[in-house]
């Protein structure tokens, strides 16, 4: 007696053929007859693989979501690249040029413990291409910290009170380990003696650990070391370090002449 598809119904197992796998033995399931067997397993493989791939991107940007944290990059400044970044004159692009090289040799820097001054006008991208920076060598696997000046002379001032949460070494050790270190608004604090001295710790301790700095500044270069002493300017400037000032007209001031 046969079934509707033409094999007998008497049989529970029948010989097939995969074009892919040749001959292979068929079973009657409660489902219906079986596929090839290495076929099956090959599709289970891909769907594991695929599901492995899927998790791996997203712990992949779950990483990345988290040293982007770690980086305290600005919001306001968090999508700047070197490659979007616009040089208005001949000295921009020589600006970005130095920032280029800086980023694609950090393994070099980090070595050498090179450090850079960005100083200048206003509005000029001295941000943006540090930020740029920092976005390159975090992706090279390293780590990239942002902070202004003030915030980080506040957080070690903050361990000197009475039950505060970290001590002065926990904060500095966290200032001074990162790979790179951005210090933004240079100028902006009062530029007491106790500020230098606080500044002199990071930028010392990172001289000797041989971790590179960036310094951001709207002043001029010889106006630094009313801010960040004498000494922590010796600092910056030795191991290959470079002093980049920007002094062209501002984005903002170009944005307002064409408006």
């Amino acid at each position: 007696m046969a079934r509707s598809d033409g094999r007998p119904r008497y049989f529970s197992a029948l010989l097939e053929r995969c074009e892919q796998h040749g001959e292979f033995t068929s079973m009657l399931l409660a489902s219906g007859w079986s596929t090839c067997v290495a076929c099956a397993k090959s599709s289970e493989m891909a769907a594991a693989n695929a599901g492995n791939e899927a998790w791996r991107r997203e712990l992949s940007a779950r990483e990345w979501e988290a040293r982007l944290g770690r980086a305290a990059i600005p919001e306001r400044f968090a999508d700047r690249r070197l490659d979007t970044y616009r040089p208005t004159c001949p000295e921009g692009q020589q600006a970005l040029q130095v920032a280029q090289r800086y980023a694609d040799n950090f393994g070099a820097v980090r070595k050498a413990g090179a450090c850079l001054i960005f100083c200048g006008d206003i509005g000029t991208g001295k941000t943006h291409l540090s930020v740029g920076i920092a976005h390159a060598v975090l992706e090279q696997g390293g780590q990239a910290v942002f902070t202004s000046v003030r915030a980080a002379v506040g957080a070690v001032k903050e361990t000197w009170e009475r039950g505060a949460a970290k001590t002065e070494p926990q904060v500095l050790r966290e200032l001074i380990s990162p790979d790179l270190l951005i210090l933004d608004e240079v100028g902006v604090q009062f530029g007491s003696d106790t500020e230098k001295l606080i500044m002199f710790d990071i930028i010392n301790g990172r001289y000797e650990s041989r971790r590179p700095t960036i310094i951001i500044s709207n002043l001029a270069l010889g106006e630094l070391e009313k801010y960040l002493g004498a000494r922590a300017v010796d600092r910056l400037r030795e191991g290959g370090g470079k002093v980049v000032v920007f002094d062209w007209e501002s984005y903002r001031g170009r944005r307002e002449a064409l408006a």
